[in-house]
Parts: structure tokens; sequence; C-alpha cells
């Protein structure tokens, strides 16, 4: 995962200063044909590149809404795709339009025309390694990883359609989503090898020492070099 940090400091939910204990994760898709992270997230840190227009979310409401999510991911300027954290992820969000707000780190994933598959497959593989992160950092498991619109059927989040309109496109759904974080979460315990058995053999006792040292010859003769004779 390429994660960078930008916290929308200047957005009134961050001013707002409430904090959560975070009890599940929210994924969102932008529902606009911009997959570029400079639509939403800045100013430009050298990587986003320049929104010329200046509407990106890190303002006091932007574009008069009261909106504001943990993370987005998307494009770079160069091109590359990256996970941008906007919020700390105990801050509570603005993203959920109900209750979720309250428990779920929500983020969004940004849309192209939706029949991309490169694309597609790049930012559904950066999502589930964020939920694997978020996972781990706060105890949680695949199954508290819920969509926007599986939060509507909850009566906890607001009537919207992301991401199943997009992920179906592409025979992803949030159910294949959670198997992929599952997945990530398995950590395979390493094996243990066998513990190597030693047989020692012993040639024999002596009360002679002569004899002792002319059978310690034979065996050293055979390869054993390490033999040794040990006294009563």
């Amino acid at each position: 995962m390429n994660l960078k940090k930008l916290i929308f400091t200047e957005n009134e939910c961050y001013k707002a200063g409430r904090k959560i204990k975070p009890k599940g994760i929210m994924v969102h898709s932008t529902g606009a044909n911009n997959p570029y992270l400079r639509r939403y997230v800045g100013p430009n840190d050298g990587f986003l590149g320049e929104n010329h227009y200046n509407n990106h979310w890190n303002q006091h409401r932007p574009s008069g809404r009261q909106v504001c999510v943990h993370a987005f991911i998307g494009k770079l300027k160069n091109g590359t795709i990256a996970t941008y954290q906007t919020l700390p992820w105990d801050h509570r969000g603005w993203h959920a339009g109900g209750d979720a707000n309250n428990s779920h780190i929500g983020f969004e994933i940004c849309e192209d025309n939706l029949s991309g598959t490169s694309y597609f497959k790049a930012v559904y593989k950066q999502a589930t390694e964020l939920c694997a992160h978020l996972c781990k950092l706060y105890g949680l498991t695949e199954n508290d990883i819920i969509g926007h619109y599986e939060g509507y059927q909850k009566k906890i989040a607001s009537n919207h359609g992301d991401p199943r309109h997009w992920f179906s496109r592409h025979g992803k759904s949030m159910d294949t989503f959670r198997a992929d974080v599952k997945k990530l979460l398995t950590v395979p315990t390493p094996s243990t090898p066998p513990t190597k058995k030693l047989y020692r053999v012993q040639v024999g006792a002596y009360s002679v020492k002569s004899n002792a040292d002319a059978m310690l010859a034979k065996v050293k003769a055979a390869g054993f070099t390490d033999a040794f004779i040990k006294t009563d």
C-alpha cells in the first residue's frame, strides 16, 4: 500500500475535534469520473498536482457541503495509485450521513468512467490493503467492513448505492472484498522443523589402556575423527 498523509486541517469536520472508537470501516466511491486525487486532496504536496479549480476538500465547507472522510484512494499526477489519509483514524468523520459517523472509519475510492479494468484492479487492491491495515490497528475483522449501501440497509447511513454499482461491473462485491481482506489478515503459521534425532554408538569398554587406544585408532581410521576415550 502506498500510504501518504495530508490531514484536512481546514475542514470544519477536523476543527470540530470529535473523536470515536472505530468499530468498523465503510467503503465509499466518489460517484464522479475523475480518478485523480488532486480533485479531493489538497493543496498540492508535489505528488498530487495542482487543482486549478481549488475545489478540494481541505477547506471549511467544500462546495458548501459538510463532508469529510478519513482517506482517499486514487491517482497521483504521475498516474500511480496512492492512499491519502485525510483525517486521524479516530476522528469522527462526516461521510455516512447517519449513525455510522459515530463508529466507522470512512474512505473514498476515486471513480473513473467505471470501465477501466487496470485502474479498478489497482484501487481495489489498495483498498483491501488499507482495510487490512486498519483492522490490525483497531482489532477489527473483515466482518466489520461494509459498503455505503450496506450502511443504508442497516439504517446507519444515507441512501447511496456505492460502491456496489462499480464493483459489480468488474465481477466484485462487498462479499468478495471482505474475503480478499481476510486473506491479507490470515498470516500462515511458520512450520517447525522436525527435531533431529541423534544416535550414539559405544564400541566397547577396556581395562587395558593400550587396547582402548588401539580401538580408538581403528575408529578414527574409519572416518570418525571426533571419537574420543572417556574414563569412568
